[in-house]
C-alpha cells in the first residue's frame, strides 16, 4: 500500500515550509504527486505577510522542482466553484496546520476541521512549531476501539507497514473489552506485517487520556500518532473540549486523524 496522490496546505508562515517539507519527504517515500493547496485567508494579503502569500505558489514549485517530484499547484479561487471536483476528495492525505497558533487569521476558516470532516482522507496535522524531522518509523496508535480509529488504523496502514516501531495505546478502566480489543488490533497488524506491542494504561481519574498518552514513554520517543477524529459531534466537542481537540492543539507530534 502507498500514497499515490498526497495534498499540502499552503500559507505564508514558516510552518507551512516545514509543512512542504515533510509532504515532499512522504511524497518520495511513496512515490506519490503532490498538491500543493493555497489556504491564505484574506488576511494574509496585508502586511507584514503580504509578500510571503504572494509567493506561497511558487516556493512550492521551487521545493517540489528541486526534490525532482511530480507536483500540481491548486490557487485559493478553486472554492469560487465551477466544473472542477474539489481537490480534496481525490487524494490519498491531506497534510494540514493547527487549527489554533498564533496566525489562525492567515489562514482559511475551513482548515483543517472541514477538511477532515468533509474530505473523507485522513489529515495529518502539524504543530506550528513543529520543525522539519523524518516521521513514520516510531509511530504511536491511539486506541479506543471507534469506528474513527479503525478508520484511522487503515488510512495510516502506508506508513504503518514501513515504521519500525509501533505502539498501540490503550487507556481504560483496568480489565476491559477495549484491553481486548487492543490485543486483537495488535494481531490484525501481524497480519499486515507491522509487528506492534500494546502499552495498556489504567485510567486512575488522575489524567485525561491525552495526559496520559503523552506521559507515555512510548509517545515521547515516537514521531507520530495515528488516531480517529471527532467521534462525538462535532458541536459537543467544540463546546466541551474533548480528545480530538486535545489532539488537534498539541504542540509536540503530528497526528493522523481520521473521521
Amino acid at each position: 500500500m502507498a500514497y499515490r496522490d498526497i495534498l499540502v496546505c499552503l500559507d505564508p508562515t514558516p510552518a507551512s515550509d516545514e509543512r512542504v517539507k515533510l509532504a515532499v519527504a512522504l511524497a518520495k517515500a511513496h512515490n506519490a504527486r503532490l498538491l500543493g493547496l493555497d489556504v491564505c485567508a484574506d488576511a494574509a494579503f496585508n502586511p507584514p505577510w503580504r509578500e510571503r502569500a504572494l509567493q506561497v505558489g511558487r516556493t512550492f514549485e521551487e521545493m517540489t522542482a528541486a526534490a525532482g517530484i511530480t507536483s500540481r499547484l491548486i490557487g485559493a479561487d478553486y472554492r469560487q466553484g465551477g466544473p472542477s471536483p474539489d481537490p480534496t476528495h481525490c487524494v490519498d492525505l491531506i497534510i494540514a496546520p493547527q487549527p489554533q497558533d498564533s496566525a489562525r487569521d492567515l489562514v482559511a476558516s475551513f482548515v483543517p476541521n472541514e477538511l477532515l470532516l468533509k474530505s473523507g482522507a485522513p489529515t495529518l496535522i502539524v504543530p506550528h512549531d513543529w520543525a522539519y524531522r523524518p516521521i513514520g518509523e516510531n509511530i504511536v496508535i491511539a486506541w479506543n476501539a471507534s469506528r474513527e480509529a479503525t478508520r484511522a488504523v487503515h488510512d495510516a496502514m502506508p506508513l504503518l507497514e514501513k515504521a519500525e516501531k509501533v505502539v498501540v495505546f490503550s487507556f481504560s478502566r483496568g480489565p476491559s473489552e477495549l484491553r481486548v480489543s487492543a490485543e486483537a488490533l495488535v494481531a490484525h497488524l501481524a497480519h499486515h506485517n507491522v509487528k506492534a506491542s500494546l502499552s495498556d494504561w489504567t485510567n486512575t481519574g488522575d489524567s485525561t487520556a491525552v495526559e496520559a498518552l503523552f506521559a507515555s514513554l512510548d509517545t515521547q520517543d515516537g514521531d507520530m500518532i495515528v488516531a480517529g477524529g471527532f467521534g462525538h459531534s462535532r458541536i459537543f466537542e467544540g463546546l466541551f473540549g474533548g480528545v480530538s481537540m486535545d489532539l488537534l492543539n498539541q504542540p509536540i507530534l503530528p497526528v493522523l486523524l481520521s473521521h
